[in-house]
């Protein structure tokens, strides 16, 4: 069999394009995934906050603690990059986004990953981990499959990180199999969703930045991608690698605030100042903030100066979950018609995500007070998201001007 015959036969295979006689959720990638991760974030949260408290019994086997780790990396968290990859990397390729029927068998997949871990005493632990462990492969598999076939080989490192995620996925359920916690899996899941902020907000902040000046006649644009940025993505890389592997080391701390000065850097070079106006456009630089803001951290943990708890919360709320609450409201705008400008809705959802991010790692600094602290860090959290769910919820799920 020739390769072009194959290629006719994956395509046949996997039916492609943006559906138009399904339900509309299925339409498009960022509409189920998103919406999904939204509301998932929320009964996440709820759940994990009525364990806490003793309300409920939470995972069984698997355990509270370690089902609340998972669910905000590998449950919430890959939803979002699912809705995000399976709409950018479209736009990428130049190719015809997978919709309609296998799109909504991916999102089902994801779902049968989040009952089967809330069920671990009617299903096992490990075939519910078995369960959860099969979608990151199967979104890294069509995403690969992508950006092959259009030939964009610089798009490889974002397979990559994709990788590293499926990855620590495995190693965190073998753990939590064992009744371990996997601590270094949780510092590689954490180090592969900054990397991909790293590298694609690298791309979007300062494009949609000089886009929104442009479009005012202003010349004051951020400094275009060049050499001191590859630089600063691969020192950062570095650091958050060391991180993952000896957390504590001396060596880890000095990589790590060498490139939280080249980031905060490379973030000036941005220019968000200039679009303070526009607060869907400050987000993504605030989001991005929290990135040299952590690798500090990482810096100081690494001295023995903050606790680990701290920087691991401190970067995944703020530079990941404040940099995907960015994405899904701007893509669900702009892939749906709207115009590309932050409700006051939108704004609350945004300060509440980023209080939370700068409130939740006093737990472990302010122990005395870490009751309160984590309460008010949960129900921020679900202000944001359920704020996001109130307003985007209608969008994602009932128009269709996405299909057109």
């Amino acid at each position: 069999m020739t390769a072009s015959q194959l290629r006719v036969r994956v395509s046949r295979a996997v039916p492609r394009g943006l559906s138009r006689t399904g339900p509309v959720l299925f339409s498009y990638g960022f509409r189920p995934f998103f919406l999904g991760a939204g509301l998932w974030a929320i009964v996440a949260m709820a759940l994990w906050i009525a364990a806490i408290t003793g309300r409920i019994e939470l995972a069984g086997a698997y355990g509270a603690p370690n089902w609340h780790a998972h669910e905000m990396l590998f449950g919430f968290a890959s939803a979002v990059l699912a809705g995000f990859l399976l709409t950018a990397v479209p736009n990428w390729t130049g190719r015809l986004p997978v919709s309609g029927w296998p799109l909504g068998g991916l999102f089902a997949l994801w779902c049968a990953g989040r009952i089967a871990l809330l069920t671990t005493d009617l299903v096992g632990v490990i075939p519910a981990a078995g369960v959860d462990a099969l979608f990151l492969p199967a979104l890294l598999a069509i995403c690969t499959r992508e950006v092959v076939a259009g030939r964009k080989w610089k798009d490889m490192k974002v397979l990559g990180a994709l990788l590293a995620l499926a990855i620590a996925n495995s190693f965190f359920h073998a753990a939590a199999i064992d009744d371990g916690h996997n601590h270094a899996a949780m510092r590689l899941a954490v180090a592969a969703y900054v990397v991909l902020v790293m590298i694609v907000g690298g791309r979007i902040v300062p494009s949609f930045t000089r886009n929104w000046l442009n479009k005012f006649g202003r010349t004051d644009f951020p400094v275009p991608y060049n050499r001191y940025d590859s630089v600063a993505i691969l020192a950062g890389a570095g650091a958050f690698a060391a991180w993952t592997a000896s957390p504590g080391h001396a060596a880890t701390a000095a990589v790590a605030i060498v490139a939280a000065v080249l980031h905060a850097i490379r973030l000036y070079r941005w220019r968000g100042w200039a679009v303070m106006p526009e607060k869907l456009l400050v987000v993504l630089h605030v989001a991005y903030a929290f990135i040299p803001l952590g690798l500090l951290a990482i810096g100081l943990s690494a001295l023995g100066l903050l606790e680990e708890r701290s920087v691991l919360h401190l970067l995944s709320v703020g530079a990941i979950a404040c940099m995907m609450l960015a994405v899904m409201t701007r893509a669900s705008l702009g892939h749906t018609g709207r115009a590309l400008s932050a409700s006051r809705l939108t704004v609350t959802a945004y300060a509440a995500l980023i209080l939370c991010a700068l409130v939740r790692p006093l737990g472990e600094i302010l122990p005395d007070a870490n009751t309160q602290i984590y309460a008010a860090a949960g129900l921020l959290w679900i202000a944001a998201f359920g704020l996001f769910c109130f307003e985007y919820a209608p969008i994602l799920a009932r128009n269709r001007r996405a299909s057109l």
